[in-house]
């Protein structure tokens, strides 16, 4: 017998403000999707009419080499047209993947009072949440999905204040993923013409944040979604996804042997791959040269699945906007912003699509 949550309220109460999480909810057994879980038609997700994105991985490792300006030209042309691409040989340790999978399962495994110590209002480090959905105060269908967001500071407050099931590891995962970061940006900021210096760099990459995501089995997958349509505020988003699959991209515009404008394209998991996507953050800055992706996540009836996203992010202090060198080419699509000023915006708005990058745009 399904758990009687005849009232709205009452669900919310438990998911959200009591902290149980879709897990705890999937945990005292359903056999249907409850009400404020069922998204809109036009929200869901049709898995058997989706195609597979074909662009290949990029080898990383060869822009140590003679191969350099062919890689780089494969990078920059991810980053315009499709704001998403895979990555491999990129220096994170594949033994570290595989034990972050298992960490975050492990994590979300346990007891729902041990998590819910880190939620919203509760958490005893403002450097640790732990939640379900985006914005559930906001959203019309709540997504089906918990999380435990863990900001880095420095390694001693991470290692004192992360959760001790998974602050090391996550936070070796989150070391390893900026070095390569850097290299890509470098990449980024050639491809533009401009000088790419630790400053400029360090600029656009000032905050940090790690995501452990775990997306319950789900009775009816086909009327849920994992994430809404939405685009990352940030630089750039480095994913480990597992096995199981489920993440799509949006295509923009029509791109040559990639797929038509308004295309939901999934990204399949490779082993040992991680996945790049552009933000808010470098769209604004490269003055819409590079494309922040517009990407959702499906839900499953057969596994449990987790991801685990590191966010590169400007600092909140930051001022953002087109760099000078592309503005004088191309005159302002963007205008300059504290970086803050962004993210309240983003996170006061429940998920919807590239929306949010409306609040930087120069009204022609």
């Amino acid at each position: 017998m399904d758990p009687s949550f005849d009232e709205g309220h009452s669900l919310f109460n438990f998911v959200v403000q009591d902290g149980y999480g879709v897990k705890g909810m999937v945990d005292l057994g359903l056999s249907k999707v409850p009400a404020p879980y069922i998204q809109p038609p036009k929200e869901r997700i049709d898995k058997q009419n989706s195609r597979t994105c074909p662009i290949q991985p990029i080898d990383l490792s060869k822009l140590d080499g003679p191969e350099h300006d062919r890689v780089a030209e494969e990078i920059a042309r991810a980053a315009t047209t499709l704001g998403f691409f895979q990555v491999v040989n990129h220096g994170v340790p594949i033994e570290l993947l595989e034990k972050l999978k298992d960490t975050a399962h492990s994590f979300f495994g346990q007891a729902p009072e041990k998590k819910a110590v880190y939620r919203k209002g509760a958490s005893p480090s403002p450097l640790v949440k732990y939640g379900t959905s985006f914005v559930p105060e906001k959203e019309k269908a709540l997504e089906w999905k918990d999380y435990i967001s863990m900001t880095y500071t420095n390694d001693v407050e991470a290692l004192q204040q992360w959760p001790k099931e998974c602050n090391e590891v996550s936070l070796e995962y989150l070391k390893t993923s900026l070095k390569m970061v850097r290299k890509l940006l470098e990449v980024l900021m050639e491809n533009l013409g401009v000088k790419p210096d630790n400053s400029k760099i360090d600029a656009l990459i000032g905050l940090n944040m790690v995501n452990m995501n775990f997306y319950p089995t789900c009775p009816n997958p086909e009327l849920t979604v994992g994430v809404g349509r939405h685009s990352d505020m940030g630089t750039l988003t480095v994913l480990l996804q597992d096995g199981i699959g489920g993440l799509y991209v949006k295509v923009e515009e029509d791109i040559e042997d990639v797929g038509k404008k308004g295309e939901w394209m999934e990204i399949r998991p490779i082993d040992g791959a991680l996945v790049i996507n552009v933000g808010d953050a470098l769209q604004i800055i490269s003055n819409g040269t590079y494309k922040s992706a517009e990407h959702r996540v499906r839900t499953t009836s057969d596994q449990s699945r987790v991801s685990i996203p590191v966010f590169t992010i400007p600092k909140p202090t930051e001022k953002i906007g087109p760099l000078p060198e592309l503005v004088e080419r191309d005159g302002a699509r963007f205008r300059e912003l504290v970086f803050q000023d962004y993210m309240s915006n983003f996170f006061s708005n429940a998920h919807d699509g590239k929306k949010s990058l409306h609040f930087a745009q120069v009204n022609n």
